[in-house]
């Protein structure tokens, strides 16, 4: 089998506000419910699943020098490349990786080409890829960071992905900037609380629903994830909060299933979950070589199963010896080449799916990791 992983490449549209504030300003009425103490948002909680993402830019003229600056409204870490197209050439660089409701710097000076053009992509720990961004320009990368100065024409470790024509324009600090926010439209403390909330939920803490809003549950689960790691309160204030936390949700867990990877190579798994009813596949789930990753099994499932393969940078299998190297069993359960969530198992074949060998995984004993090793 061909694995191809999309990684997190989110559906782009561009929206344009007249100052900074209109997208702040738009805060959820919160609602107490005395049953349980918790204050919820009158705005739906977003899935990964449905998750799509809206650049937008802030409407004014621009100055002569300006930087450009990426800010990520998100409940995700992201990662983003940028492409400067002009007349001559078209160029890559990436990958620039930024935390909820912070901003990072990706161009110095003025823009001198003669569009510019945007990819983001969430990290590997947070399992399957959202909906893919919808740009028409297909432009290079590579799976680590990067420039790329021909990049219309993939060479070897360098793989096409979808970018999106943007216009920047001016912040606040004069710098020209352009904003990654989901539908949900969090402000910056929104965002960076739905970024903690949906990590403590990755590493197997009860912080669910990922909405940005505080109460009970959410400090609950905060106030154990600290403890367990013998951090103090005022750390989650700290700058690099984001990296202890994704190192946590990378580590091996003592409660549901965890996939460690041993070997040199990226390796792409796949997680099945019977709950007596429907048994339902899910992937594909990306783990970087010496890293560990929590798949988002939901309720209490009766069996488990996994399956994984080793890719190249062009995503495609690993043999050794003309034999794909993979790990997985003999309960077949149907999978495609990019994101999926199946929940019929039957003819495969038929529906244009692959039919794929995954291993049942005993998961009694309150934890399983499953670690990836070269044979």
């Amino acid at each position: 089998m061909t694995t191809v992983m999309a990684g997190f490449i989110p559906a782009i549209h561009v929206l344009f506000f007249g100052h900074r504030e209109d997208m702040g300003a738009r805060k959820r009425r919160q609602v107490h419910d005395p049953r349980t103490g918790r204050s919820s948002s009158t705005f739906p909680p977003i899935s990964m699943a449905l998750a799509a993402a809206i650049v937008s830019f802030l409407a004014s003229s621009a100055p002569a020098h300006a930087d450009l600056k990426i800010c990520n409204r998100m409940s995700y870490v992201v990662e983003a490349a940028i492409s400067i197209d002009d007349k001559a050439t078209t160029a890559t660089r990436g990958w620039f990786r930024i935390d909820p409701a912070m901003c990072r710097v990706v161009l110095q000076g003025p823009l001198t080409g003669d569009r510019v053009l945007l990819n983001a992509r969430a990290l590997g720990v947070y399992g399957a890829s959202p909906i893919p961004q919808n740009g028409s320009d297909m432009l290079c990368v590579a799976p680590d960071d990067f420039v790329i100065a021909a990049a219309r024409q993939c060479r070897s470790g360098q793989t096409p992905a979808p970018f999106t024509q943007v216009t920047p324009t001016q912040a606040e600090d004069g710098n020209m900037a352009a904003y990654l926010a989901e539908d949900s439209e969090y402000d910056d403390e929104q965002a960076r609380l739905a970024g903690i909330q949906r990590l403590l939920v990755i590493a197997g803490y009860d912080a669910a629903p990922i909405d940005g809003v505080d109460g009970p549950k959410t400090q609950g689960a905060l106030a154990s994830f600290l403890k367990s790691r013998g951090l103090p309160p005022d750390s989650v204030q700290s700058a690099n909060f984001f990296a202890t936390m994704i190192d946590a949700v990378q580590a091996p867990s003592s409660s549901g299933l965890t996939w460690c990877n041993d070997t040199p190579h990226k390796v792409v798994a796949a997680v099945g979950a019977d709950d007596g009813k429907t048994v339902t596949s899910r992937g594909w789930y990306r783990i970087d070589p010496g890293k560990c990753l929590h798949p988002d099994v939901t309720g209490q499932p009766r069996q488990i199963f996994s399956f994984a393969e080793a890719v190249d940078a062009d995503n495609r299998t690993i043999k050794l010896k003309d034999k794909p190297l993979n790990w997985g069993g003999t309960k077949l359960l149907c999978t495609r080449d990019s994101k999926f969530e199946i929940t019929e198992q039957g003819d495969c074949a038929t529906r244009g799916l692959a039919a794929t060998g995954f291993a049942a995984v005993d998961i009694g004993g309150g934890g399983k990791t499953l670690r990836f090793t070269m044979p």
